[in-house]
């Protein structure tokens, strides 16, 4: 069997098509529990992870798995035994050999880039049912060796003769075999030379962000997604995940809901000791989890009578000096706003991943700042105060958690959620990319 993604030309001609771009809705989502990460592999690869949970979020849709027209999946950390991931997951969870799955990697903006490849598909008219979703295993980062280490099983390998193996094996040196960690590496911008703590260190620094700002801004992470677990507001979100050993998962495992800014005070700098403002406890906490959602037509909502929550309205990208890459947020999310001719609080909720709690302030100071939306956003004004009761009303990372491939799915399919639970229309969702990058889409409920 064999499927196709483009339409024909008779299908490029219809007065659907003609007429613009289509209207793209969000019609369903899921996400596993998020994972924190303990030292060693967790319970599920990146895959196992994508099909414990979007096998429940097949199974309540009125839709036969095998009508979709493609999947699609972001991934950073694709462990070495399941290349392409999307196609792997597609295939598990039963949808069909015809399926076309693709992977994509924009680092943490990796899962909204699968809702946003499917967006443009279906509004340009070549699809009409994706399933998109973000994965991420950390807990899976592969140790590599040292270089040096490398070159000497090299030597070794290519010794020809017994006195070349006896020469090779005197030059062995047990130091040299002490493994990297493959994430350490990975977290560390090869251009401006700083790992994304830094990165965050730096915004600290130029927004005036004190110890005790991010500090209560982590506490107040982890209340908000306190609550939200515990009135059952997480409920449809989040779908139970089992190990291959039959244990349930069945929450967020890294939220500390008796935590406070005096337990965080006591916290060391990670990043820039002893003076630095960035510590594990108001960093997002490095974590497993996956999240699919579901994208559809009008003509497949018809179609397959389906009862969407969102529409998705627009999607901006934007790029800027990685060692400021968390101020990534400010400008795509800004460029939304001008685009429909509205303000910060004119968008009833938001959500701004929690990489470092300094970072989302540091994007908050700066809509604020005129100097900074004078020469960065070319605004004759300040786009004033986001106020924090329309920002990440359940939690964010620093509670929940930075699966990096996952969480610009999480945010989009928490927002449709949220929108809803509140009874408001718009929200925007938005991510700093390591590397100086960011992504942002605004939704309206339906």
């Amino acid at each position: 069997m064999t499927r196709s993604t483009s339409k024909t030309a008779t299908d490029n001609a219809s007065p659907e098509r003609d007429s613009g771009p289509r209207r793209v809705y969000l019609v369903d989502g899921a996400r596993t529990p998020f994972l924190k990460a303990r030292g060693r592999p967790g319970p599920f690869s990146p895959v196992d992870l994508a099909v414990q949970c979007g096998r429940p979020l097949l199974l309540r849709q009125p839709i036969p798995v095998d009508a979709y027209d493609q999947v699609i999946l972001g991934c950073v950390n694709v462990v070495p035994s399941e290349m392409n991931p999307a196609r792997i997951a597609a295939l598990r969870l039963g949808m069909g050999e015809a399926m076309p799955a693709f992977t994509v990697q924009i680092n943490c903006g990796s899962g909204m880039q699968s809702i946003d490849t499917a967006y443009k598909y279906i509004r340009d008219g070549d699809s009409d049912l994706i399933l998109a979703g973000g994965t991420e295993a950390l807990s899976h980062a592969p140790m590599v060796l040292q270089t040096e280490a490398v070159e000497w099983l090299a030597g070794l390998n290519a010794a020809s003769s017994p006195r070349d193996y006896a020469r090779q094996l005197a030059q062995f040196s047990p130091k040299e075999f002490k493994p990297e960690i493959s994430l350490a590496k990975g977290l560390t911008d090869p251009i401006v030379g700083l790992s994304m703590g830094q990165t965050a260190e730096v915004l600290a620094q130029q927004f005036n962000i004190t110890r005790q700002e991010a500090d209560e801004y982590a506490v107040t992470s982890h209340q908000r997604l306190s609550r939200a677990q515990e009135e059952g507001w997480l409920d449809d979100e989040v779908v139970p995940a089992i190990s291959e050993d039959g244990e349930l998962y069945r929450h967020d495992d890294g939220v500390r809901a008796d935590t406070s800014t005096e337990a965080l005070a006591k916290l060391k700098a990670a990043f820039e000791p002893p003076f630095g403002q960035v510590t594990p406890g108001n960093s997002s906490q490095v974590t497993d989890g996956a999240s699919w959602m579901v994208l559809a037509s009008e003509e497949a909502v018809k179609k397959h009578n389906l009862k969407p929550r969102a529409v998705l309205v627009d999607s901006e990208w934007a790029a800027l000096d990685p060692e400021i890459m968390g101020l990534g947020p400010v400008l795509s999310s800004t460029a939304l706003l001008k685009r429909h001719k509205a303000n910060l609080n004119d968008i009833d909720l938001w959500e701004i991943n929690e990489a470092f709690a300094a970072q989302v302030l540091a994007c908050t100071k700066a809509w604020d700042d005129p100097e900074f939306c004078e020469v960065a956003l070319g605004l004759d004004k300040p786009m004033g105060k986001l106020d924090p009761e329309r920002l990440n009303i359940d939690g964010g990372a620093v509670a929940i958690g930075h699966p990096v491939g996952t969480s610009g799915n999480r945010i989009v399919l928490h927002l449709m959620n949220a929108l809803h639970r509140k009874g408001v229309k718009r929200g925007i969702a938005t991510e700093c990319i390591g590397g100086g990058q960011s992504g942002a889409m605004l939704i309206e409920a339906v």
